[in-house]
């Protein structure tokens, strides 16, 4: 059987509470973006380990959740409530790792050293690198974007959801600046 890593955020957004907060509030993961392959990757007899930076809580978006299917997502959602912490997880024991989107991952995931360090192990390992939307900011502190083929949620998209402003960096221009053919 194999073995796959799910990495995913803790980040839930700015939490100041000021009316007039220039930040982005209610974020995290994109459920989407998380269930629909961990339902694959388990249909698929495949052993599934999610883990964050912290462990516990991985914050889901709320703006993903009108596009969601409770009843199937149900498990899904109770997965991400219980994270385990990214230092006790032995990576070097996965086949492969995978990073799903949402806003979340641009917060923490993009300048975390474990995250770097486990994405440049799998790469340099011959081992599977994935992720979707914003998943790919988990790359932006490696190499390994250097002259591949890549693709993210786009700097169009980010301003077609009004949030170009409030991210902390845009993913499509930073990739290209590692050297990703885009």
């Amino acid at each position: 059987m194999k073995n796959l890593l799910i990495i995913t955020t803790n980040y839930a957004g700015c939490e100041c509470g000021a009316p007039q907060c220039n930040c982005i509030q209610n974020t995290g993961v994109y459920l989407e973006e998380f269930a629909v392959p961990y339902l694959v990757f388990q249909k698929s007899d495949i052993n599934v380990t999610v883990a964050s930076p912290n462990g516990s809580l991985s914050p889901v978006d709320e703006k993903s959740m009108s596009c969601s299917n409770p009843e199937e997502w149900d498990d899904c959602i109770k997965v991400l409530r219980e994270t385990k912490k990214l230092s006790e997880v032995d990576y070097k024991n996965f086949d492969g790792v995978y990073f799903p989107g949402g806003h979340g991952p641009m917060f923490d995931l993009a300048e975390n050293k474990e995250v770097a360090e486990i994405v440049e192990y799998f790469f340099r390992s011959g081992k599977l690198v994935s992720a979707v939307c914003h998943g790919p900011a988990a790359f932006v502190n490696t190499d390994i974007v250097k002259g591949k083929r890549v693709t993210c949620f786009t700097n169009e998209e980010e301003g077609i959801v009004k949030l170009q402003e409030l991210v902390p960096f845009l993913l499509e221009t930073c990739l290209i600046n590692l050297g990703a053919e885009f």
